[in-house]
């Protein structure tokens, strides 16, 4: 999950027929980001073996692997997303995979990579879910290789219902409909960050503010967590904390961190 600054999707894409809704509010709101393709696609190139992406989503960065030649384990808990991904796979080295980052049992143990992009870490629900996953992760790649995991620390504050301007929306049109995602509202709270958005859904043919949108809220609490707590509960399962790796902020996203570990 990557809070945006500022992203619109011009022009209309290809016809969705049978497209999930979430697929769409996925794609709208994670798809498109690229600053961290060229981190994973530095470790993929410098890793001889096989990749696990943790929280693969629709298929954005374990898709992009395989282009470049890698073979890549897609792992997905949401059957709808999992669905999505699984026919984007077809004809790819992707195999995409159901199960959850703190429980999944894989018959393959020799993973060379394991990377968890987009802050998926911080949604296993505080330190007790990353010590089930950093032990998933550590039976799962051979001696050696590397755990990367990218994490957010801090974000602005802003509540647009008190007065303060938004971030500009994302936005596209699928089939004729307008789907609008529009950040209201970041709170930082002790244990979590929390980021509230209001999705909207115009038909063809009518205006913005129609009643006739279809409206929701979305809502994601971030574990709050830095990289020496992560690199701490690291050595705890077993891995070698290496040199973090930053994930620059662009006009469109937020900046980022990558904890780099070694099993």
């Amino acid at each position: 999950m990557v809070l945006t600054s500022s992203r619109e999707h011009g022009g209309d894409r290809p016809r969705t027929a049978g497209v999930a809704r979430e697929v769409i509010w996925h794609d709208l709101e994670c798809g498109s980001y690229r600053a961290d393709l060229p981190l994973w696609r530095e470790l993929a190139q410098s890793s001889s073996g096989a990749i696990l992406d943790v929280g693969a989503g629709t298929g954005r960065v374990a898709l992009d692997l395989a282009r470049a030649g890698h073979r890549v384990t897609a792992l997905e808990r949401d059957p709808i997303l999992l669905g999505a991904l699984t026919r984007r796979a077809q004809g790819t080295t992707v195999r995409a995979l159901a199960g959850d980052a703190r429980t999944f049992q894989l018959r393959r143990r020799d993973f060379a990579l394991c990377i968890v992009p987009m802050q998926t870490i911080q949604l296993l629900g505080g330190p007790s879910g990353r010590a089930a996953f950093l032990a998933r992760a550590q039976a799962h790649l051979h001696a050696g290789a590397l755990l990367a995991c990218a994490i957010v620390t801090e974000l602005d504050p802003f509540d647009c219902a008190a007065g303060d301007a938004p971030p500009s929306p994302e936005t596209v049109r699928l089939d004729g409909t307008m789907y609008i995602s529009s950040a209201t509202r970041v709170r930082l709270r002790r244990r979590v960050i929390r980021i509230e958005r209001e999705r909207r859904a115009i038909p063809a043919g009518h205006a913005v503010d129609s009643l006739h949108a279809l409206r929701e809220t979305n809502v994601v609490e971030l574990d709050r967590v830095t990289p020496d707590v992560l690199e701490e509960e690291g050595r705890a399962a077993g891995f070698s904390p290496q040199p973090t790796r930053a994930i620059a902020p662009t006009q469109d996203h937020v900046g980022s961190t990558a904890v780099i570990l070694r099993a």
